[in-house]
């Protein structure tokens, strides 16, 4: 089990810790690990990019109670992705699980990753990653200490990179908000996107 404390630290200061860490999930058709490789920081109140910047929600409810439980959230009308919460209850603060690599159930989550097209593209992204887990927005809420979850941290601090956020509006590509965090190496790590503002429609 993970030492709770450790995560009631900014998710700027938890996301390095949970590079590396073993997540695994449980299900009637067995258990899917994977290793942590890219994660990202939002810090609530604090970060326009954050889901509670504009403070507690029905949706963000999760992100402002106890570390190391799941927020989970539905994107793009199509995706679910998952955070740790981090920093102690009543401050919203969350690390995104962006990418990972997958370490036990390598075939449960090949069935439920079909269109992978390499071992290491399963976990590759934090859509993917849900998925390969077997994770759904039902777990939103989720205590990482307890069943169906187990949440193990790297024993020593990782060397790590830092860089912008993907895709999210206001950091523009720039070192203004190094809160992306990955280990450098790994194929599992996802490709660097910026935001694309969109396009207005003239006429």
């Amino acid at each position: 089990m993970f030492d709770r404390q450790l995560l009631m630290s900014p998710a700027t200061e938890a996301a390095p810790l949970l590079l590396g860490a073993i997540l695994t999930r449980q299900s009637d058709e067995g258990p899917v690990s994977v290793r942590v490789t890219e994660v990202e920081a939002y810090l609530g109140s604090f970060d326009p990019g954050s889901h509670a910047f504009r403070g507690r929600s029905r949706r963000t409810e999760v992100m402002f109670g106890e570390p190391g439980r799941l927020y989970t959230y539905f994107t793009y009308g199509m995706h679910v992705c998952a955070n740790v919460v981090c920093s102690p209850s009543g401050t919203a603060s969350a690390v995104l699980l962006r990418a990972g690599e997958v370490v036990e159930g390598l075939d449960l989550a090949r069935a439920r990753r079909t269109t992978s097209k390499t071992d290491a593209d399963l976990a590759r992204g934090p859509a993917r990653l849900v998925v390969a887990l077997g994770i759904s927005l039902a777990d939103g809420g989720a205590d990482l200490a307890e069943p169906p979850f187990e949440l193990t941290l790297a024993a020593h601090p990782p060397v790590f990179e830092a860089g912008p956020r993907t895709g999210v509006s206001g950091d523009g590509g720039t070192d203004a908000f190094p809160w992306r965090f990955w280990l450098p190496g790994e194929a599992s790590v996802s490709p660097y996107k910026a935001h694309t503002p969109k396009r207005r429609r003239v006429g």
